[in-house]
């Protein structure tokens, strides 16, 4: 029987430390992306690397943010379908993601989640299902 729904592909990687876990997620994230060839069909008014791009951005964001602020990524799970990537990085960390308001946003650092915000059709976090700490997550639509 068809449900209708659009078959997930999934990857995970496990983070034991902080220690190169953006490169390491970034250089995951578009293998994945490669052989999965997402964006897939035709992208609006965005181009396919546009989009590639601004997913490894958001990796590096979510990745970063649970390094500097969670002790640390324990793993990246990426779920793929015809309409969307939802990333998932799980950490250390309880305490749920908050935005920082910065007394000079022309200033570097503090914007990771303004980033994730503008990016993302979606995100979020839910506690993590084993053990202490949470999921960030964050989807992006292939336009």
């Amino acid at each position: 029987m068809d449900t209708g729904r659009s078959p997930e592909m999934t990857r995970r990687l496990a983070l034991d430390s902080a220690a190169n876990a953006v490169t390491r997620a970034r250089d995951f994230t578009r293998q994945a992306l490669a052989e999965w060839r997402w964006p897939p069909g035709p992208v609006g008014g965005t181009s396919r690397s546009e989009l590639t791009e601004d997913a490894l951005l958001l990796v590096s964001e979510v990745i970063a943010n649970a390094c500097l602020h969670a002790g640390g990524p324990t793993s990246l799970v990426l779920r793929c379908t015809a309409v969307r990537l939802r990333i998932e990085v799980t950490d250390r960390s309880p305490a749920p993601p908050r935005t920082r308001r910065r007394a000079d946003p022309s200033r570097p650092g503090g914007h990771g989640l303004l980033i994730v915000e503008r990016l993302g059709r979606d995100w979020g976090w839910i506690p993590a299902v084993a053990g202490p700490g949470k999921c960030v997550w964050v989807e992006i639509a292939p336009r």
